[in-house]
């Protein structure tokens, strides 16, 4: 009896220490960021895969601005829309990690009351979604550059590492600067200055206090739910209330 369980502590040492392995060989040169520009992302790699698999042409459109020539307008409103404390975290937000959870034993209540399944002595809250309410741009950034779109415990603690070491390595401008020239903007529309092109005929230099405050809206689903041509009117009231938010959002370069 105690040589198998000698035998399966082996064996399950082992497996931790390849799966180690396996995470230390691939993972990503995030140092090599501070000087070298992503030319593609896991997020644009699937969009592109997706396209093929359903006969779509796929699409990129993308061009590079640095930090400097897009406006600051757009990153205020990003950074009200997305992260309004991105200048004073490490790439967490636990004020707003701790209110997702207290959000989630809330809804968990909720439906375990309407569904007479609710007993305060033998009750266990759901695990938060963390939504976009509790993901910084730096997490946003991880996921976008390196993730797939798998949802498991895995993947978050692979998000975890990507944010910890990206924040560790570069700066909060280089954060942000990436950050705004590989996100979705809409149908293979990435990055700043592809989407100011695309919605306003211009460049990302010279977007407007409202002009940046409607591509931020847009940004949790682009696709789908702040899509402005299938749902303009929540795209302009997204719109104005990051227009109010953006006044208390500096710049902190």
């Amino acid at each position: 009896m105690w040589y198998w369980t000698k035998v399966l502590f082996l064996i399950f040492v082992g497996a931790i220490g390849l799966w180690l392995l396996y995470e230390i060989v691939t993972f990503p040169s995030i140092s090599s960021l501070r000087t070298e520009n992503p030319v593609t992302t896991s997020m644009i790699e699937y969009r592109l895969s997706e396209a093929r698999a359903e006969n779509r042409e796929p699409r990129k459109f993308l061009i590079w601005m640095p930090m400097d020539q897009i406006s600051p307008n757009l990153a205020k409103a990003v950074l009200a829309g997305e992260d309004a404390r991105f200048f004073d975290h490490h790439g967490f937000d636990w004020d707003a990690i701790q209110k997702a959870w207290d959000e989630a034993v809330k809804e968990g209540e909720k439906e375990a009351k309407e569904e007479g399944d609710y007993d305060p002595d033998d009750w266990i809250p759901p695990m938060p979604s963390f939504k976009r309410g509790a993901s910084t741009v730096t997490q946003q950034l991880a996921k976008n550059l390196y993730l797939s779109e798998d949802r498991n415990f895995l993947r978050k603690g692979r998000e975890a590492a990507y944010t910890y070491f990206l924040e560790r390595n570069l700066s909060k401008k280089r954060i942000l600067e990436i950050y705004l020239n590989v996100i979705e903007w809409g149908d293979g529309i990435y990055g700043a200055e592809a989407a100011a092109r695309n919605y306003f005929k211009k460049s990302a230099s010279n977007l407007t206090r409202e002009e940046a405050a409607y591509l931020s809206a847009m940004i949790p689903s682009p696709l789908n739910v702040f899509n402005p041509a299938k749902n303009k009117k929540r795209v302009v009231r997204r719109q104005r209330a990051i227009l109010r938010g953006m006044n208390s959002i500096q710049l902190k370069y």
